[in-house]
């Protein structure tokens, strides 16, 4: 089989990726998952899932829509907790220490593990106050230190340039992908170790979504990143590694660049191609 076939077209000149080769079994796990089943009442939506999230990576989930690739990724910071009947099983470990374990700090787990959802969700109030807000929630009120939080998010997340002469301006009057950046630098300001990405472009225009990108590639240096993406282009530029779920199961994991040009699975393969889903 010829690899052209395997990646149907797919642009596999990752942004910037470091072109040595990738290996998880040498990486350093970030976050391990040992075997997790989920239910929603009665019905099964994620079966034995076992994989290592690897520190400081960037790490995709790709698959047709409904496999539970975001399911799965809430579960990395409990967000599954706020459905009702939710039942999880088995273990996630967050560098070593169980988050389902009796006694969890869930407000610290948050903090730990920032979420980042499809639609921007700035909320209705100034840019500057957007950033403070969860440092404010910590108890941090200090101007200095609130001032300096601000700049160095708003750097981070590819936005100071763009808004520091309007800090005091309401963030519903940015575009969508200022607003997606925002919500980034929302995350960050509070210092997280991990940043979960569900589908971030998949509402924003193409110029957008190339600077979320790039914003992606500059955050890894700093945090482990997780991404859910219905895009398989995007999960090929972004990504050093790449799980393909299917119907609530992992179907395989590994370096992305092998799993687009010669997965081991041929069901892999044929979503790649494009055969299904």
């Amino acid at each position: 089989m010829q690899h052209e076939a395997h990646t149907h077209g797919i642009d596999m000149s990752a942004l910037g990726r470091d072109k040595q080769s990738l290996r998880l079994a040498e990486e350093t796990v970030a976050i391990e998952v040992p075997g997790l089943s989920l239910f929603y009442g009665d019905k099964q939506a994620l079966f034995d899932v076992s994989m290592n999230i690897p520190k400081q990576r960037v790490t995709a989930f790709i698959g047709p829509s409904g496999c539970g690739k975001s399911t799965l990724l809430r579960t990395f910071n409990r967000m599954n907790d706020l459905v009702d009947g939710c039942r999880v099983e088995g273990a996630i470990n967050l560098y070593g220490n169980n988050i389902y374990r009796k006694g969890e700090d869930v407000a610290e787990l948050r903090r730990r593990v920032g979420m980042v959802f499809q639609k921007p969700n700035p909320f209705p109030k100034t840019i500057y106050e957007n950033v403070v807000y969860g440092l404010r929630i910590q108890g941090i009120n200090k101007k200095r230190v609130l001032d300096e939080a601000v700049e160095w998010a708003l750097k981070g997340a590819a936005l100071w340039d763009e808004v520091k002469d309007r800090l005091h301006d309401s963030a519903l009057g940015l575009s969508g992908g200022q607003q997606q950046r925002l919500v980034i630098a929302r995350t960050i300001a509070v210092e997280p170790e991990v940043l979960l990405l569900d589908e971030p472009c998949s509402a924003l225009d193409p110029i957008s979504t190339l600077k979320v990108e790039e914003l992606i590639y500059e955050l890894k240096s700093k945090y482990t990143i997780v991404i859910v993406t219905h895009n398989m282009q995007q999960a090929a530029r972004v990504s050093d590694y790449t799980a393909f779920m299917y119907m609530g199961k992992l179907v395989e994991f590994g370096d992305t660049d092998t799993l687009f040009t010669n997965p081991a699975k041929k069901q892999t393969e044929d979503y790649i191609t494009g055969r299904y889903g």
